[in-house]
């Protein structure tokens, strides 16, 4: 169980310039609306108890530097629950970060609803969402921290409706509470580290650290830019394959330059946003995130060489809605032998999820950059390329299926296979000759047309 600390506590560890934002007037009807009795005289315990006069404290204050609004939950009054008048309080402060264009951070540690209010008290998540949802269209960033417990509507809105969610280790994360659970529950799957896993939470953090690591979220999620992404210099071969068969064996040597270190080369500083928020990640396959190049922030998502699983492909698709709202321009490297074609991953939607990512390029509205870093193969590694901002690097080439199974579906000979791979013209160089893709060789860039898929 991650530490309780109360919210100014716990606010003192991310700033020390909170400032408190005055709590809206109207005064709640006698025990409430409900007339529960002697609710009056918990409120009245609780804020003796806290020294707090409801469940979050709203107020502004920087943190490493950027500024942005908090809202941070007492769990000590009354488990953190909420009510008409910390609803009340939140859209008040959701209004106020509109209004001064400040990014969000709620600091979630709750237990739900005020059950002494009754539907009213349920009804606040409405207004949650609501204030959420206006500030995604405002082209602000959220990002939540989840502290113990972080449960119930609390969780399902200002936690998991973030754009980036962070948890404290070991704390409590589940729409089910501790007392409203199955009896044979397992324990580990209400967790912090649990989401992260299912892919609902980005990243676990430990206290000492949590004020720099949100710092760099704010940061970079709060510098917007109308120009490209640069394209990365290519970091394996600087000369271009004789054949296509040579294309192809030189994108699979397995000591080609992978993502991990053209992200390294390219990023002075970088935060990895991770899992589809459907249940899935794909650590192995797309690697997500945002980072600063050049003194700017750039959008990336990378696949590693590895067949892409569906939960890579809608982790992308967030990726790159959430930089298009917030202005950001992606960077997007192409390295598969294509979408990973198991029962498995049948199962869990390949299609549809690589279909959503089609979709969020095709409708950016901020430049997308794509490099060819290695494989691309088929509609599974199309998905991530850029219409008409897609370079390829002389490691890299693109086909239309793989040229064995291409010879395969043409009944040829296994020893034909290299003579294929030439037929389909998927070398860099035969790339640019088609429109398809531009030449990033060295220090030099090779526009040809690349605008037969725009």
């Amino acid at each position: 169980m991650a530490e309780r600390l109360p919210a100014r506590a716990f606010l003192a560890l991310l700033t020390d310039d909170f400032t408190e934002l005055p709590p809206p007037g109207g005064e709640s009807e006698t025990d409430g609306p409900l007339g529960w009795p002697g609710h009056d005289a918990s409120l009245a315990r609780a804020a003796a108890r806290t020294g707090e006069e409801e469940s979050v404290v709203c107020g502004t204050g920087s943190v490493a530097g950027t500024r942005a609004v908090l809202l941070a939950f007492e769990f000590g009054f009354l488990g953190g629950s909420l009510g008409l008048r910390a609803g009340d309080r939140l859209v008040a402060a959701y209004t106020y970060a509109r209004e001064h264009r400040l990014p969000v951070v709620p600091l979630v540690a709750t237990g739900g609803s005020r059950m002494q209010e009754g539907m009213l008290a349920l009804t606040q998540l409405h207004r949650v969402a609501r204030q959420s949802a206006l500030t995604r269209q405002a082209g602000l960033a959220q990002i939540a921290v989840l502290r113990d417990p972080a449960t119930g509507g609390g969780w399902a809105t200002l936690g998991a409706g973030a754009d980036v969610v962070l948890a404290l280790p070991g704390a409590q994360v589940g729409f089910a509470g501790s007392r409203v659970r199955p009896a044979d529950a397992d324990p580990a799957a209400y967790t912090a580290e649990a989401q992260v896993a299912a892919g609902s939470a980005d990243a676990v953090v430990p206290p000492g650290e949590l004020r720099a690591v949100l710092g760099r979220w704010l940061r970079l999620l709060t510098a917007p830019s109308e120009a490209p992404a640069p394209v990365p210099e290519p970091l394996g071969a600087t000369d271009l394959p004789a054949t296509g068969w040579d294309a192809v064996r030189r994108a699979r040597a397995p000591g080609r330059p992978r993502a991990g270190a053209y992200l390294d080369a390219y990023f002075t500083d970088r935060v990895a946003l991770s899992g589809d928020r459907s249940g899935g990640t794909d650590p192995d396959g797309m690697l997500c995130g945002f980072g600063e190049h050049a003194g700017r922030t750039v959008a990336y998502a990378a696949q590693t060489g590895t067949a892409t699983r569906p939960a890579g492909y809608r982790t992308a698709a967030r990726l790159i809605r959430l930089a298009d709202r917030l202005g950001i321009p992606v960077l997007t490297l192409v390295d598969t032998p294509g979408a990973a074609g198991d029962a498995e991953a049948e199962r869990q939607g390949a299609g549809p999820a690589i279909a959503d990512l089609f979709a969020a390029v095709a409708s950016a509205r901020v430049p997308v950059t794509t490099l060819v870093i290695g494989e691309g193969g088929s509609g599974g590694a199309l998905a991530l390329a850029a219409p008409g901002g897609t370079w390829v690097t002389p490691d890299g080439y693109f086909s239309v299926i793989a040229p064995e199974l291409a010879a395969a579906i043409l009944k040829r000979p296994p020893w034909e296979v290299a003579q294929t791979a030439s037929q389909l013209r998927l070398r860099p160089q035969d790339l640019a000759e088609l429109g398809v893709a531009r030449l990033r060789t060295g220090e030099q860039l090779f526009p040809g047309t690349g605008d037969r898929r725009s």
